[in-house]
C-alpha cells in the first residue's frame, strides 16, 4: 500500500513538475529574444488615418475628465482624430465637465456593466467613419506622440498594434510591484514575441486595430476578457499583432492589496476559460494550418503569473534543499524529482526575470517593494483560489487622479 501511494505520489510531482519546467521554458526562451528586440522607425508614412479614441469608462469621475483633456492634447492633425468618452453610470456635473472639451461623449447603461457592452454600444452609435479605433482605459495618459507612432505601425502593413503601457505612479509597493510586473510582460509578451515573428499580447488599453476589424470582431464578444478574445479571435484570421514600444501610455498602478487581489482574479478566470474554450482548436489550427501564432497565444493563456511561478519555485526549491542537505529520511522517498532539477527551473525562473526587469527599475524603491513580495504571492495564491465566477460579473477597479506623471526613460 505504501509502495503504492509512492507511486502515486511521484507521478502527480512529475506531472506538477513538466508544467512547471514548461511554463519557466516559454518565458525563458521569450525573456532572451526580448533583449534583442528593436524598434523598426519609418521616416515618412503613405497615409494619415483617422483614430476613435475610445475611453469605456464605468463611474470614473475622479479622472475622466484629466484623461479626457490629455487625450485631445495629440501632436496628430485635430481633423484625424476624435476623443470618444463612453460615460457608463457617470456623475451629472462630470458630464457637463466633459462637454467643455472638444471630445464627443457617448453615455450608455446596463443592467450588467461590461467593457464590451460599452465598446459595443458606442460604435453603432458614433458610425463607421473611421479607419483605427484606439482604446484607452478611464486612467491612461498618452505622450503626445503616440497616435502618430500607432499610425506608422499600421503604415508597416500590420492592422492591430499595441503600445506600451506603463506605470503613472510609484507610490505604494503595490504600485511599484504592479508596475514591474507590467514590464515583465512587455518584455516577454511583446517585445520577445516580436523579435520571434510572433504575435504581440494585447493588454486592452493602449492598443490599435482596424476599426472595420475591430467592430466585427467585438460585435461577437460579450465577456469580462474582452481583449483577449479579440486577440485570439484576430490572430486565428491570421493577422499579426505588432509592438511599439516607444508609444507610452501611462496606466495606473493598483495601490490597494483589495484592487490586487479582484484584478488578477479577473485575469486568471479570463485566462484559463480560454484556454480550456479554445485548446483543442488551437492545437487543430497548429496542426491542419501551421498556425503557431494562435497556438502560442492559446498556450500563453494558462502560464502561470510569474510571480506565482517564482514563489512557488522558490518553496519547492527551499524545501528540496532541506531534505538533500538535512536527509529527512521519511520524506526522502517521496520526493521526486531532486534538488537539482528545482533549482535548475528556480534559477531559470530568476534569470528570465531579471532580463524582463528594465535598468530604470533597479532601484532602492523597488527593493523596498520587494520585501512586500511574500504577501503579493500569497494575495496571488488567494486570486487563484477564489478566480471562480470572475468571468460572470464585473469586478471594477476604482482609480484616482494621480497628478505626478512618472515620466522616466524609456527602456
Amino acid at each position: 500500500m505504501i509502495q503504492y501511494l509512492q507511486g502515486l505520489a511521484w507521478v502527480i510531482e512529475g506531472i506538477f513538475f513538466v508544467f512547471l519546467a514548461l511554463a519557466t521554458l516559454y518565458i525563458f526562451i521569450y525573456a532572451v529574444a526580448g533583449i534583442f528586440y528593436r524598434q523598426k522607425r519609418l521616416d515618412t508614412v503613405s497615409k494619415v488615418r483617422k483614430f476613435a479614441v475610445l475611453i469605456p469608462g464605468y463611474k470614473e469621475d475622479s479622472v475622466i475628465v484629466h484623461v479626457a483633456k490629455q487625450a485631445t492634447l495629440q501632436d496628430y492633425p485635430k481633423d484625424k482624430y476624435e476623443v470618444i468618452v463612453i460615460a457608463d453610470s457617470f456623475q451629472p456635473q462630470t458630464l457637463e465637465a466633459l462637454k467643455r472639451f472638444p471630445i464627443r461623449v457617448v453615455e450608455v447603461s446596463f443592467e450588467v456593466s461590461k467593457k464590451s457592452k460599452a465598446l459595443n454600444q458606442c460604435m453603432k452609435v458614433i458610425g463607421d467613419d473611421y479607419d483605427v479605433a484606439f482604446i484607452l482605459d478611464a486612467d491612461n495618459i498618452m505622450e503626445q506622440d503616440v497616435l502618430s507612432k500607432i499610425n506608422a505601425a499600421f503604415d508597416k502593413g500590420y492592422s492591430a498594434v499595441q503600445g506600451h503601457r506603463t506605470a503613472k505612479n510609484l507610490n505604494s509597493s503595490f504600485a511599484i510591484l504592479d508596475a514591474v510586473s507590467e514590464e515583465i510582460n512587455n518584455h516577454i509578451f511583446r517585445k520577445g514575441h516580436r523579435v520571434l515573428g510572433i504575435s504581440s499580447a494585447l493588454i486592452g488599453s493602449g492598443m490599435g486595430l482596424n476599426y472595420k476589424l475591430f467592430k466585427e470582431t467585438m460585435a461577437t464578444v460579450d465577456s469580462v476578457g474582452e481583449d483577449k478574445e479579440v486577440e485570439l479571435k484576430i490572430i486565428k484570421q491570421g493577422y499579426t499583432i505588432d509592438y511599439v514600444h516607444d508609444a507610452v501610455i501611462y496606466d495606473e498602478k493598483t495601490q490597494r492589496s483589495d484592487a490586487f487581489v479582484n484584478q488578477r482574479r479577473r485575469w486568471l478566470a479570463a485566462q484559463l476559460n480560454y484556454f480550456r474554450t479554445h485548446f483543442a482548436d488551437g492545437l487543430k489550427e497548429l496542426i491542419l494550418r501551421g498556425n503557431f501564432d494562435y497556438f502560442d497565444k492559446v498556450i500563453q493563456m494558462v502560464q502561470p503569473p510569474r510571480i506565482l511561478l517564482s514563489g512557488v519555485l522558490f518553496l519547492i526549491f527551499v524545501f528540496t534543499a532541506l531534505i538533500e542537505f538535512i536527509p529527512i529520511k521519511i520524506l526522502d522517498t517521496w520526493v521526486f524529482p531532486g534538488f537539482y532539477a528545482w533549482l535548475i527551473l528556480f534559477l531559470g525562473a530568476a534569470v528570465s526575470i531579471g532580463l524582463s526587469v528594465p535598468k530604470r527599475l533597479y532601484n532602492k524603491k523597488t527593493f523596498r517593494a520587494l520585501l512586500s513580495l511574500p504577501y503579493g504571492f500569497i494575495l496571488m495564491f488567494i486570486s487563484l483560489l477564489k478566480f471562480r465566477g470572475a468571468m460572470q460579473k464585473f469586478l471594477h477597479t476604482e482609480h484616482s487622479h494621480v497628478d505626478e506623471d512618472q515620466k522616466e526613460k524609456k527602456s
